[in-house]
């Protein structure tokens, strides 16, 4: 089993942010969990970041051709970029949207998620152990 961890706009500077927010953690820490939580589920991971939108939809083409499940973490992208919504629809594996912290709680713009229809599962809010939810989630369905 091969998922994708596809985190995006920001997430590099993970460790800097607010921790109450988003956990404290570096996102070299987050790879590091999530490779660990990856091997303990017997799934392989490859987990990528970018600040350019058109790499992470490039991303997303890549994905359709050889992921059994994506995780997809856009940051701000998924309030607004309907280019990431249109890659990740053409997906057929589940996908799995992630927020580190509770966007539902946050700031009135970041309640929407224009990719929130496209995933089979959504974890908000949860922390860095939001990865691990997405993680077990996939390994179940690629059982069903």
């Amino acid at each position: 089993m091969q998922v994708v961890v596809l985190n995006g706009v920001n997430l590099d500077v993970l460790g800097r942010r607010d921790p109450k927010l988003y956990g404290g953690v570096s996102l070299g820490d987050l790879e590091t969990r999530i490779y660990e939580w990856a091997s303990q589920l017997h799934c392989h991971v490859r987990c990528r970041q970018t600040n350019n939108e058109g790499e992470y939809v490039g991303w997303c083409h890549d994905a359709l051709d050889w992921a059994d499940g994506v995780i997809a973490n856009p940051g701000a992208w998924t309030h607004y970029s309907y280019a990431i919504r249109d890659a990740l629809e053409l997906l057929t594996v589940p996908l799995v949207e992630v927020h580190i912290s509770n966007v539902d709680e946050r700031e009135e713009w970041r309640r929407t998620s224009v990719i929130a229809d496209l995933a089979a599962k959504r974890v908000i809010g949860k922390g860095p152990d939001g990865y691990r939810e997405a993680l077990e989630f996939i390994v179940e369905e690629s059982k069903k």
